[in-house]
């Protein structure tokens, strides 16, 4: 038999239905029970029916972390609009492009004058109190989240999700279980926090939401609410693991079933301490692009079969090529090839068109082997790679390797031109100043790599060089010094 699929706003109702008073969302020192989610939602659904939004409308939500978030998202399901999410401190110019490919009948969290003429609703803002907070007639979002994306290149696009707003009922949730509790530090309007957060919200779990993530404060909140899940990326692991071992001991952490890392490639060394400190049966990773053409996901007791592999994908889905556009043998590197295995498309992109190839073959850029039991390993992006005195180096590798050092809280590897090599290796550090000499570093990381991949020049400095999400704009960093080298006119 078919299953019988319901909306999200219909799931959403049914759930604040059962168990009015548990708590659905918390972020900071802010708690929302079901029923008070289902009402809120209900009466800012109404209110954006007012003020003209209507089903198959996007509507960009440009909300920090909060309870207000979750209220949004679920007002656009409750009407069959699509939420758009952006961070709510995107430039000016940046949000008008995004404005610009979305198109939204309204906008949430942006001031007016930024808005484009579009209806805007503040941070904070309160629908009439006198609106009717009842259920709605049913309506089905044609696409459940529209994230946006840059990628290294920083020019926006959107990724339209291929999923319509509809739940099976009565299956089991992908990342957590039914009725439990996640805690998510990263920021809500990058893909993975999106589809972690809402999928366990959805499933009946207590969502727990940092303000902005703080590595303590992370392992408090799944102390305080026993959580059974946590959504991290590498950085947020990095960080949590250089808190002072008292520090980090402090916690209780038994109440932890599933450690979900992805977003970023995570240095072997990093995993291996956390399954080391929490059991290699709750460390899983995923690796998959916001455009979900095609997932892997890897367990710690397989990757400590496996060291370095991201799982082993479904046959058919995963594809290595040369740069002739040739398969090659297991255990060669070449260019990662995604295709679904399903009829249906995943997603479509606004602003931007696809890398494809003949077979439904789509490329993110990523480079990757497949070894004898068809497990995939990472390199690097393509555009990343560095080609330094004809020998090619990607950056992730030498980043894993600084990353290492105990006084290094972030580093970014990339290129610069140079007469005699074409490019060097140069990295740039976030770490205290003065924590550790560039010649010490160096001679760290030469124990660790070839010669040829050792950075010949150290930058340090005290700017997050990751955002929350893990995310680092490599060729904007090129460019800006590339852009301080360069002679006056």
């Amino acid at each position: 038999m078919p299953v019988a699929l319901i909306s999200y706003g219909r799931k959403l109702t049914s759930l604040a239905e059962h168990a009015p008073d548990r708590s659905a969302i918390t972020c900071g020192d802010q708690s929302i029970t079901r029923s008070e989610l289902e009402s809120a939602a209900n009466r800012l659904a109404r209110d954006l029916l007012q003020g003209g939004a209507a089903e198959g409308d996007m509507i960009t939500v440009a909300l920090p972390n909060s309870v207000e978030w979750f209220v949004a998202f679920a007002a656009c399901w409750k009407i069959g609009a699509v939420p758009q999410p952006v961070s709510a401190k995107l430039p000016a110019r940046e949000l008008e492009a995004i404005l610009e490919l979305a198109d939204p009948s309204v906008v949430i969290g942006v001031p007016q004058e930024l808005a484009g003429g579009r209806r805007t609703l503040p941070i904070g803002y309160r629908p009439d109190p006198d609106l009717p907070d009842g259920p709605l007639p049913d309506a089905i979002s044609p696409a459940w989240k529209a994230p946006t994306s840059g990628g290294s290149t920083g020019r926006p696009k959107l990724i339209v999700s291929g999923d319509p707003a509809l739940c099976d009922p009565d299956a089991a949730p992908l990342f957590g279980k039914a009725d439990g509790c996640m805690v998510v530090p990263a920021p809500l309007y990058h893909n993975g926090p999106i589809v972690w957060s809402c999928t366990a919200w959805l499933a009946g779990s207590h969502v727990v939401v940092l303000p902005r993530f703080d590595a303590e404060a992370t392992l408090a909140a799944i102390d305080r609410y026993r959580a059974d899940t946590v959504y991290l990326v590498p950085t947020m692991m990095k960080r949590i693991w250089q808190l002072p071992e008292e520090e980090r001991n402090a916690y209780d952490l038994t109440s932890l079933v599933y450690v979900w890392h992805l977003a970023e490639p995570c240095p072997p060394w990093l995993k291996e301490v956390w399954i080391d400190w929490l059991g290699a049966d709750r460390i899983f990773e995923l690796y998959a692009g916001t455009e979900a053409q095609a997932a892997t996901i890897i367990t710690g007791n397989e990757w400590l079969a496996h060291r370095g592999s991201v799982g082993r994908p479904t046959p058919g889905t995963v594809m290595i090529c040369d740069d002739k556009g040739n398969e090659v043998a297991a255990g060669q590197e070449g260019e990662v090839w995604l295709r679904t295995a399903r009829e249906r498309p995943t997603y479509r992109y606004i602003g931007a068109s696809a890398r494809r190839r003949e077979g439904g073959w789509e490329s993110l850029g990523d480079v990757g082997w497949l070894d004898e039991d068809n497990y995939l390993y990472l390199g690097d992006r393509l555009e990343d790679m560095i080609l330094t005195g004809g020998a090619n180096v990607y950056p992730a590798e030498v980043e894993a390797a600084l990353q290492e050092h105990p006084a290094v809280r972030s580093v970014v590897v990339i290129g610069l031109p140079d007469d005699d090599h074409g490019n060097v290796v140069h990295a740039i550090v976030e770490a205290d100043p003065g924590a550790v000499p560039p010649e010490d570093l160096l001679a760290f990381v030469g124990d660790r790599l070839a010669r040829y991949k050792v950075p010949r020049s150290v930058e340090y400095t005290d700017q997050p060089l990751r955002n929350e999400a893990g995310k680092v704009r490599r060729n904007a960093l090129r460019s800006e010094r590339l852009a301080s080298a360069a002679p006056d006119d």
